[in-house]
């Protein structure tokens, strides 16, 4: 009889294969999940899934060979489907993949942040309704190219005429890179899944379609509320009071070795 580690051993030796097969399976399914979820295809999908599974079950339960044979050759067809179907998610979700820079501050971009803090929640006082998009690893020329060119630094006083509601660029959105107004007036893709909440306007499903798109992160100010919303992956999040707002974009672009060093510089101070 062998020892019970000898056991363990032999088995382990024979079946760690399947283990990374599983764990690569899980991976990729995951990578699905999160590049599909919350987008207009996700339905799409769960909805063909179900009719797949369904006719998988009833033709072996039911023997169905013909049925069988329908579904092998179907395969290939819904293969070039979803294809065609889940082009603008799997292009964004292969954008995402193929990210490898995060936009991150040193301490001279933390002053830009505070700028954009403060541009933000004036504009929410105002009710000037406003759209910020931060550019990030990928590239938004496609989306500046629609608006005109404004390559200036950014300060609350130009924030401010830029959504001034009679401003010729206020319908449109701002483009900020590298701490400065690259591009106003420009349209974003307009998000297309269907919403909740009916009182999102336009530039809501704006911001939420520019981040489905691209890694970007926009920042919403509702004309009708003032009220403050951050949208990042396809996902919109309203702020109740300005340190929440702060507090959350801070923890989008600042990471924790940034956020000591201010704690003790305020601390210091």
């Amino acid at each position: 009889m062998l020892p019970f580690g000898q056991v363990y051993w032999e088995a382990f030796q024979n079946h760690w294969r399947n283990g990374i097969e599983i764990l690569v399976l899980w991976l990729v399914i995951y990578q699905l999940y999160r590049a599909f979820k919350a987008t207009r295809g996700a339905r799409i999908l769960v909805g063909l899934a179900t009719v797949l599974i369904g006719f998988i079950l009833i033709s072996t339960f039911l023997e169905l060979p013909v049925l069988g044979w329908i579904l092998r050759q179907a395969v290939f067809v819904l293969a070039f489907a979803m294809l065609i179907i889940f082009q603008p998610e799997i292009r964004s979700a292969l954008a995402r993949i193929g990210s490898t820079r995060f936009f991150s501050f040193n301490s001279g971009q933390r002053k830009f942040l505070t700028l954009l803090e403060d541009s933000v929640v004036q504009l929410s006082k105002k009710r000037y309704g406003a759209l910020f998009a931060l550019e990030r690893s990928i590239s938004l020329k496609e989306i500046q190219h629609t608006g005109v060119e404004i390559g200036g630094e950014l300060s609350v006083e130009l924030a401010m005429s830029l959504f001034f509601p009679k401003s010729a660029l206020h319908d449109g959105g701002v483009v900020l890179d590298e701490e400065r107004i690259v591009a106003a007036g420009c349209v974003f893709p307009v998000s297309q899944r269907e919403m909740s909440d009916r009182s999102l306007g336009l530039r809501h499903r704006a911001a939420i379609g520019l981040t489905e798109e691209t890694d970007a992160v926009a920042v919403v100010v509702s004309e009708e509320t003032g009220t403050i919303s951050i949208a990042v992956d396809g996902q919109l999040e309203r702020f109740k009071t300005e340190a929440e707002f702060r507090e959350r974009l801070e923890a989008i672009f600042l990471n924790d070795e940034q956020k000591e060093g201010n704690s003790s510089s305020e601390s210091d101070g």
